[in-house]
């Protein structure tokens, strides 16, 4: 099991810096891990703002090609040079992401002190991109105007809790021990049997995320994440604004709480707002009527899962 598991919002914006809000970008901080979901412009900027540790960040994914998710990406690699990084690198995004780093870096003759390994990701059917040892991350296609995955991080079982009473009453194996903390039942040469559900106490709740960065309202995405234990999904619109999202294939607040709904989430924290509104409370209260247990995201807080 993973001590913390929690979400900070680096930025909540749309495609327009306004009211404050920057662009889409969020750390995940899994134990002593830590990932980064886009990287819009400015997020280098947050990260320092709000203390995060860059040096800690192992894998960023990037779910699609529009500037307000990814235009801050270039400036973090080239700052990880300039600090002279040697740890290595995982990036996942869409074909063609590794071109445009390739080509800034080629043309500004930069030679890195650390290596970037690079995988693209396909923007159909559910996608393992991560097997840590304590946790997995999978990319799953969404419907924008480009080709665009969200990402499903789901936590690990760790070693099972021993009944202890039980233990100090038999003499049970070592090698029964070793196979009953990491779940698997055991069968001794001599025949003998000891079953996780006897010998260990109930495994925890294995905490899940799912992040919707852009997407048209497309309840067929909620098999990739049913019963998630939070949900981001983008809420662009309020549903007054409703045929604006169609053209631009995004969602507004109330369809973003319907996913919610529909997928059995247990919180859904809403995301990537259009600059025409000033005040989030109208897009809160219109998920909120759908799907109560649904929250603003706000810059610089963390969410635990």
């Amino acid at each position: 099991m993973i001590r913390d598991f929690e979400v900070t919002i680096l930025g909540n914006t749309s495609s327009i810096p306004a009211h404050g809000r920057n662009h889409t970008s969020q750390v995940i901080r899994l134990g002593q891990n830590l990932i980064l979901l886009d990287c819009g412009e400015g997020t280098q900027i947050q990260l320092r703002r709000f203390k995060v540790k860059t040096s800690k960040i192992s894998h960023i994914f990037i779910s699609h090609l529009h500037g307000d998710h990814y235009l801050g990406l270039v400036g973090l690699l080239s700052s990880y040079n300039l600090s002279r990084r040697k740890s290595p690198l995982f990036l996942f995004g869409p074909p063609g992401l590794d071109d445009i780093i390739t080509t800034h870096f080629r043309h500004s003759h930069t030679e890195l002190t650390y290596p970037i390994h690079f995988q693209a990701t396909a923007p159909n059917g559910m996608n393992q991109l991560v097997d840590h040892a304590h946790f997995k991350v999978f990319s799953f296609p969404l419907r924008h105007r480009l080709p665009t995955t969200g990402f499903l991080i789901r936590e690990k079982p760790g070693y099972r809790n021993l009944i202890k009473e039980k233990l100090q009453r038999q003499k049970v194996p070592l090698e029964a021990i070793h196979s009953l903390r990491n779940g698997v039942d055991y069968v001794g040469a001599d025949g003998s049997f000891y079953s996780v559900r006897e010998y260990c106490h109930p495994a925890s709740h294995l905490r899940s995320y799912a992040y919707c960065s852009d997407t048209i309202y497309h309840p067929e995405i909620i098999d990739y994440f049913k019963r998630v234990d939070l949900l981001y999904h983008e809420s662009t619109f309020l549903e007054a604004d409703s045929a604006r999202a169609e053209v631009t294939f995004h969602s507004t607040a109330k369809q973003a709480a319907e996913i919610a709904k529909l997928a059995g989430a247990k919180k859904l924290l809403l995301g990537h707002f259009s600059s025409r509104y000033g005040n989030l409370g109208p897009l809160l209260e219109e998920a909120q009527t759908v799907f109560p247990d649904s929250i603003i995201s706000v810059e610089g807080e963390t969410y635990p899962i």
